[in-house]
């Protein structure tokens, strides 16, 4: 057997002092995440970034850093994820686009809000990305080397 992690991206994005997360429904229940979502072939990671939060919130993504790079067991599935998580900023919104399926709409929440209810979180990836950015990770975009 050939085990390999699930390569998804994830976007932390801040505006006027709240979090832009998606809600969506999943196999165990309506969850939060951030804009978030599987690398797919032919594609960078900030790429891929720009693409899922655009697929799941309607808004444009401009990566500005990696926050991180994290790694998490879902016990419920028995699917390791490898998440690259991203920084930057958003430079429009298109409410008239329709948003990825399972997606029932984009919120912005306070981090206390974030902080006070994580039983719906969809990983504890979603309250540690959050905190990371708190505390003012940030990696260079040039850490990552796509060659053609």
């Amino acid at each position: 057997m050939i085990w390999k992690p699930n390569v998804t991206v994830a976007a932390v994005i801040e505006r006027d002092g709240k979090f832009l997360l998606v809600e969506e429904e999943t196999s165990q229940g309506v969850r939060f995440n951030q804009p978030a979502g599987h690398w797919e072939p032919n594609e960078t990671l900030t790429a891929a970034a720009t693409r899922e939060v655009l697929e799941e919130s309607a808004y444009d993504f401009e990566p500005h850093y990696l926050l991180g790079i994290y790694h998490w067991h879902a016990p419920e599935s028995d699917t390791t994820y490898l998440r690259f998580a991203f920084g930057g900023e958003i430079t429009a919104h298109h409410p008239e686009l329709t948003l990825d399926e399972g997606i029932l709409r984009a919120v912005w929440l306070t981090i206390d809000e974030i902080r006070a209810n994580q039983a719906p979180h969809r990983s504890p990836l979603v309250l540690r990305c959050v905190e990371d950015y708190l505390a003012g990770k940030r990696y260079p975009l040039e850490m990552l080397v796509h060659y053609d």
